[in-house]
This record gives C-alpha cells, sequence and structure tokens, in this order.
C-alpha cells in the first residue's frame, strides 16, 4: 500500500528525466544544423569562423548525447506539463548552445548580447545588438538567417517530423504548446503526419523563393539567406540597408508576395495545394479580414506617402506602401525606408498591424488576425445584447460556432498580452527609454517584429545601446511572444510545480 501511494505521488509530478532526455535528443539536431554554417565557412575561406563552428557542433553533440544516453526516466510518459516545460525550455537551450559560435568568432562581446541575437533569431524576431551586418562572416550571417528558418515553422514540430516517437509520448501537448493558434486542427490523423506535412510546405517555399531570388540581382548567397528569413517572417538581412542595399523591384515584389503567404495559416494552403479543396479560400473568414486589411493598410500607407510626398513616383510609394504593411503584419520586419523623419503617423499606424499580426497557424507573429475577428464579433453581439437583453447570440468563425470556453481563452489571452506589454515597457523605462519608444519596442518584441524604435534602438545602433537588463527583459518577451504567452507564463505559476 505504502509502495502504491509512492507510485502515484512520484507519478503525478513532472517527470524531468523525460524532458531533458527529449532536450538531449533536440540538442544532437542542433548540432547537425550547425554543419550547414560550418560548410559556408569552409566554402568561403573562413577558416576561423570555420572553427569556430566545428567546435560548437563538438559541444552541442556531447551535451545531446550525454543528457540522451545517460539520464534514465524510470517513466517515458510525457504528459500536458512535460510538454510545457520540454517547449519553453527547447528555445532556451537552443539559444544556450546557438550562440557559441557567435562568442567564439567575436560576433558579440557578451553572454546578453549572444543570448539576445540568437533568441531573437529562434523567435524570428530580427532585433539585432550588430551594428555592422556587412562586416560579419558569411558563415555567421547564413548561421543567423538559418535559425529564423529553424525557428518560423518550430523545434518541436521538427522535432516531431523526425522523431515519430514524440507521437506516443505527449506528441497531441508538445504540438499544441509550439503551434500557434485559437484552435489546433490537425491536416492528418497523426500529430507527426501533420508535423511532416507542415515541413514539407515549408521546404517548398524555401526552395522555390530561393530560386527566384537566386537569378535576381542577389545572387545566390545573399538569395538564400534572404529566403530563410522571409519564409520564417524574421527579417534579418545581410546588409546594412536591408533590401533597400539592392533597389530592386523584383526582390521587393517576390518577397513581398512571400511574406504574404507565410502570413496565411499553412493548413488553408495545405487543404488548397494538396487536396485541391478551393473552398476553404471562400470559407475562410479569418482569410478574407487578413488580406482585406492589407488593402486597406496598403492604401493608408500610400495616401499619406502621397500626401507628404517623400518619394519620387507614385509606383515606389505603392511598392512601399504594400511592402511596409505586409512586413509589420507578418511580423517579417524588413524595412525599406526610415519613417521616423517623416512623423509617427506611419509609425503609430504599422504599431496596430503589428499588434495583431497574421493569422494562426502561420509563421507570422502578433496576437493573431483570428483572435481580433473573434474579438470584434464577440463585441458585436455584447452590443446587441445591451438592447435585447434576451437574446441568445454566438461567435461564428469559418461557419462555425466557437465554444463560449474557446471566447473566453481569446478574452484572457489578448488581455494578458496587453499586460505583458505594458509591463515590460514599464520595466524598460525604468532604464531610461522614453515611454513611447519603450512601448513600441515592447510591442515588438512580443509581436516577434524586431522593429526599433527612438534614440537607441531606431538608428544603426540597433539595439546594442540599450541596457543589458533590457535586453534580457525582451529576449524573455520574444519567447513569450513566440509560444504563444500561456505556454511560458504556466511556468511562473505556483500551480504548476505543486504535486496534483
Amino acid at each position: 500500500m505504502h509502495m502504491m501511494m509512492r507510485h502515484r505521488t512520484f507519478s503525478k509530478t513532472i517527470n524531468f528525466p523525460i524532458v531533458l532526455r527529449v532536450v538531449g535528443w533536440l540538442l544532437m539536431i542542433e548540432s547537425l544544423f550547425m554543419i550547414a554554417p560550418l560548410l559556408v565557412s569552409l566554402i568561403y575561406g573562413e577558416k576561423w569562423e570555420a572553427i569556430c563552428f566545428a567546435v560548437s557542433v563538438v559541444i552541442t553533440l556531447v551535451v545531446g548525447l550525454f543528457m540522451n544516453y545517460r539520464i534514465k526516466p524510470s517513466s517515458k510518459a510525457m504528459r500536458k506539463r512535460e510538454g510545457l516545460l520540454l517547449t519553453a525550455t527547447t528555445w532556451v537551450f537552443f539559444s544556450i548552445f546557438g550562440m557559441i559560435p557567435f562568442l567564439m568568432s567575436g560576433t558579440v562581446t557578451g553572454i546578453t548580447d549572444g543570448f539576445f541575437e540568437t533568441m531573437s533569431g529562434f523567435t524570428t524576431t530580427g532585433a539585432s545588438v550588430i551594428k555592422d551586418i556587412e562586416a560579419l562572416p558569411r558563415g555567421i550571417l547564413f548561421w543567423r538567417s538559418m535559425m529564423q528558418w529553424i525557428g518560423g515553422m518550430g523545434i518541436i514540430l521538427f522535432t516531431l517530423a523526425v522523431l515519430p516517437m514524440l507521437n506516443y509520448k505527449g506528441g497531441v501537448s508538445l504540438f499544441n504548446s509550439e503551434v500557434t493558434g485559437i484552435t489546433h486542427e490537425r491536416m492528418r490523423p497523426r500529430v507527426s503526419q501533420t508535423a511532416k506535412s507542415l515541413w514539407a510546405i515549408y521546404l517548398v517555399f524555401t526552395v522555390v523563393l530561393a530560386l527566384l531570388l537566386g537569378f535576381g540581382p542577389m545572387g545566390w548567397y545573399d538569395a538564400i539567406c534572404h529566403t530563410m528569413s522571409t519564409v520564417s517572417t524574421g527579417g534579418f538581412s545581410t546588409k546594412n540597408n536591408g533590401l533597400h542595399y539592392w533597389h530592386d523591384y523584383y526582390s521587393d515584389i517576390v518577397i513581398m508576395i512571400f511574406m504574404l503567404v507565410c502570413g496565411i495559416n499553412f493548413t488553408i494552403i495545405y487543404k488548397v495545394a494538396v487536396q485541391g479543396k478551393f473552398n476553404e479560400i471562400k470559407r475562410s473568414d479569418t482569410l478574407k479580414w487578413y488580406l482585406g486589411i492589407v488593402i486597406v493598410g496598403s492604401i493608408v500607407v500610400f495616401a499619406r506617402i502621397a500626401y507628404m510626398s517623400f518619394v519620387d513616383t507614385w509606383h515606389f510609394g505603392a511598392i512601399l506602401a504594400a511592402f511596409d504593411t505586409i512586413s509589420a503584419i507578418t511580423s517579417t520586419g524588413y524595412a525599406t525606408y526610415n519613417y521616423e523623419r517623416e512623423g509617427q503617423f506611419i509609425f503609430f499606424f504599422l504599431m496596430l498591424l503589428m499588434f495583431f499580426g497574421g493569422m494562426a497557424g502561420s509563421t507570422a507573429g502578433g496576437a493573431k488576425i483570428d483572435r481580433l475577428v473573434v474579438l470584434l464579433k464577440n463585441v458585436k453581439n455584447e452590443l446587441y445584447k445591451v438592447v435585447h437583453s434576451s437574446a441568445v447570440t454566438a461567435v461564428r468563425l469559418d461557419g462555425k460556432s466557437i465554444p463560449h470556453m474557446v471566447v473566453e481563452k481569446i478574452l484572457a489571452f489578448l488581455s494578458i498580452y496587453v499586460v505583458v506589454m505594458i509591463s515590460v515597457a514599464v520595466m524598460l523605462t525604468l532604464f531610461g527609454l522614453p515611454a513611447f519608444d519603450a512601448l513600441f519596442n515592447s510591442l515588438s518584441a512580443i509581436s516577434n517584429i524586431g522593429f526599433g524604435y527612438g534614440e537607441m534602438t531606431g538608428g544603426d545602433d540597433k539595439f546594442a545601446m540599450i541596457p543589458d537588463a533590457c535586453k534580457w527583459i525582451l529576449a524573455l518577451e520574444m519567447l513569450i511572444g513566440r509560444l504563444e504567452v500561456f505556454t511560458v507564463l504556466a511556468l511562473f505559476s505556483p500551480g504548476f510545480w505543486k504535486k496534483d
């Protein structure tokens, strides 16, 4: 009886060994990813950087092997709490080991900058502490873009695709913890099959965009780097001036199209492109809202540009307006023009787009358009009930009624999202950032967009000038935003760690 009670108590505590063992698997996968920038360094004759990546591969691989083969969990069960803990800690472990090449090569000057840059990469935020991007070796630049590509579709999701065993050990909870959305619709019966399908679409987008850009003025190296930053809606560039370096309409338009597509729910893309269900386009309320906001937003920005007359031709202004609108709403963060010197209206307008971001189930950040639609429909229902108090209403999305419990969760999510954003902004002001700059940078971090604004983060110095404490705070906020708030904040809840 006593042994039974001990087993029952143990079974309801967090299974740390299985979490650490799976992290070991993930680190081994990360070490394999590092081989790509190692090869790039060798191709371009960057011997020291090649050594840095080789050492990083060995360190990451050895630690991963040790954690996987030396840790022997007594139970292989992985429930919801283990899934949440694994998802959150994996991104931290990936950032810790992913920053080793930056530290060894001298790309950054300390652990704070290294962790900030790496977390910004994996969460596809795109904020950077590096002042002179073009001075970096090509292997390092390739790794920066590749981090965003890995994080765009998701570290855990990739693991579910290549390690089917996790499908039996909490795969559903892992899938739900990392994939964005108000509900988690699986395209295929098994989680591993869904993960493979999502990554297959992602790979197709990557190859197609790389080919389109490679035959343009960029050249193959820059094309591949910008491809990884685009399909992940990350925004890292290989040039200090970003895409403006090439002054090329072709590249801008191609990248703009792929940013727009990658902001769409990949489940819809799969159903349309693979299953031929074209009625999904007509059925999706969220897709209509997403495209409608992009069109209206582009018109508003273009109208402001035309009114201020700070570009030479109308077609350049139109491309500029559409590009920056899509870049903001998809949280990519590519910038083609410094709007600060033309007033604050466009920046403030883009802030609104940054807040809600793209569609759930895409690589875009933000609170997601899906939640905006539910919020507005719920407000409409509540206003109707003010006059018709006995009316029974329901929020409908894509022709389906949303359960009241889900609506409540969406409202809670948006409330917490705003509270976190404002709380971080207040903390940033404690370290000397002006109030509006702090609010903008906080929104930029939680929405995973990476835009800077103001004296400290809006100029050439980027995020290098802010205090180290601010970098750690923003790095945590990036993770909170990428994992959609609840996954990370649940770890700070006392109830998470208590025995049932």
